[in-house]
């Protein structure tokens, strides 16, 4: 009698502790997007959790090697997933684009792949962060698809470019050196060619304390990623974006003059949303979920997920 008590009192316990019932997850996979072959990365700890899909910034700038810093907490919460978009990192290894490089096309990318994930994951909706360049790509999710989205997620995002660009040029053109000034002086905004952005945020960089890459290889990056990165700063969100019809969450560096601060909160205050924050940094500049990964994460887990995911998320069928 005794044996058949304990039987069912640990049968009760394994059937209501889920910690039991959790399938961790932590693959790469390779899919078909846009025609091509396309890598993501997936780890979480509990498959069951909500997705949230990384959009990276760039263009071209792969954040699979900085994964587990900037997600570890959020592994524990979510399905995180990483995406080398076309032209970018394990996905170029594994073929290059056949089409030239158009928002058109890496907008269609995005929306494939979510649709995938849901499907794969049987959900309705995910979370969707999108990162300087990447913020674009969800901008406009969130915009044409909003009823896949719990919450989008804005971190140092792309609102009106050419004018956070020209705010940061008039800066270095009266802050920095005589050497500086000179090489300013050829820059134009909107930016001409690729010299232009490279004198730009040679001195932007070195202003901010850090280190820019050599001229050579931003004449490489430009051969693939300047045509479309112009058509990208082109946008002007206060314009072509007024409301959004899904929560929406704004981060921003109070040190970020690339993709300037001030339009940022501007734009919080002015866009319509169902339910919106802006968190700002002290002290952090554009990298912020990179040197504020900690409390990037917190912010994401303590004060989105609760207001944004409020029942258990039931599977479904397509």
């Amino acid at each position: 009698m005794f044996s058949a008590r304990l039987k069912f009192f640990l049968l009760f316990i394994l059937l209501n502790d889920r910690s039991f019932c959790q399938n961790p997850i932590d693959t790469n996979r390779i899919i078909a997007i846009g025609g091509i072959k396309q890598y993501i990365r997936i780890k979480g700890k509990d498959d069951s959790k909500p997705i949230l899909l990384f959009l990276h910034g760039g263009p071209g700038g792969s954040l699979l090697q900085k994964n587990d810093q900037m997600t570890s907490k959020l592994q524990q919460h979510f399905v995180v997933v990483q995406w080398d978009q076309r032209e970018t990192g394990e996905t170029l290894k594994l073929n290059k684009s056949p089409q030239p490089l158009t928002l058109s096309l890496f907008y269609n990318d995005t929306h494939d792949l979510i649709d995938t994930l849901l499907k794969k994951f049987q959900k309705p909706k995910l979370y969707l962060a999108g990162y300087s360049w990447g913020s674009g790509l969800g901008f406009y999710i969130a915009d044409k698809y909003p009823e896949l989205l719990y919450a989008y997620i804005a971190i140092s995002p792309v609102i009106d470019q050419w004018r956070s660009d020209s705010i940061s040029l008039a800066m270095l053109k009266e802050t920095m050196g005589k050497k500086a000034r000179s090489e300013l002086a050829q820059v134009k905004i909107p930016f001409e060619n690729w010299e232009q952005l490279y004198y730009h945020r040679k001195w932007l960089l070195k202003q901010e304390g850090q280190k820019f890459v050599s001229l050579s290889f931003v004449q490489a990056w430009a051969a693939t990623w300047f045509d479309v990165f112009v058509q990208s700063c082109n946008i002007n969100r206060f314009k072509s974006l007024p409301t959004i019809n899904c929560p929406v969450y704004f981060f921003a560096g109070e040190k970020d003059y690339n993709t300037n601060h001030s339009i940022t909160k501007e734009y919080f205050n002015m866009v319509s949303a169902p339910k919106k924050d802006l968190f700002l940094f002290a002290g952090a500049g554009h990298g912020l979920p990179e040197t504020d990964a900690g409390l990037f994460q917190d912010i994401i887990i303590d004060k989105i997920l609760p207001t944004t995911f409020n029942s258990p998320d039931r599977k479904i069928t397509h």
